[in-house]
């Protein structure tokens, strides 16, 4: 099974992304969506990114419609709602399946990992984050609650950058 950064994934505007650019940085992928009562994360995660950006942290958001219709939007509907309500700047990219029969391939292998103290399994909703160390494995995962300014969060992400590649 290949590793997390060894996939392909589409960017909000349609361009492949081959998500090796990423290798020897801290990655925090996160399942979004623009009409949850989570959503308020992206400023959240917005200021993670501004903080941690030059120190070789990246955060990848994959919209999916998975939970209660929650992201029906099309990627440029998606893109808008971003740039106007969050103003952000992270890497976003296509709408995606994150549950079910049709889930990406990179999501299988994510929820087929068991980070230390996680359990492995299905995205329970929205807003769902697996960090990815430098090493580019599976570090973390935490759940959609969560939210991305949370002690425990910006702990987990340090702790990873602190380590160097």
């Amino acid at each position: 099974m290949p590793a997390v950064l060894d996939y392909t994934m589409k960017s909000l505007d349609g361009h492949d992304v081959n998500l090796s650019k990423y290798k020897g940085n801290v990655v925090l992928m996160v399942n979004v969506a623009s009409r949850c009562g989570l959503t308020p994360q992206y400023k959240g995660l917005e200021a993670l990114h501004e903080k941690y950006k030059d120190q070789g942290f990246s955060i990848l958001g994959f919209p999916a419609n998975n939970f209660g219709q929650q992201e029906p939007g099309t990627n440029e509907e998606i893109h808008q709602f971003c740039q106007k309500n969050y103003g952000v700047k992270f890497d976003m990219f296509s709408k995606i399946s994150v549950k079910g029969d049709d889930k990406a391939s990179l999501y299988k292998y994510l929820t087929e990992q068991d980070p230390i103290g996680k359990t492995k399994g299905d995205i329970s909703w929205n807003f769902e984050k697996f960090l990815i160390g430098r090493n580019g494995q599976v570090v973390a995962r935490f759940e959609p609650k969560t939210t991305p300014e949370s002690p425990e969060v910006v702990k987990a992400i340090e702790i990873e950058l602190a380590k160097k590649p």
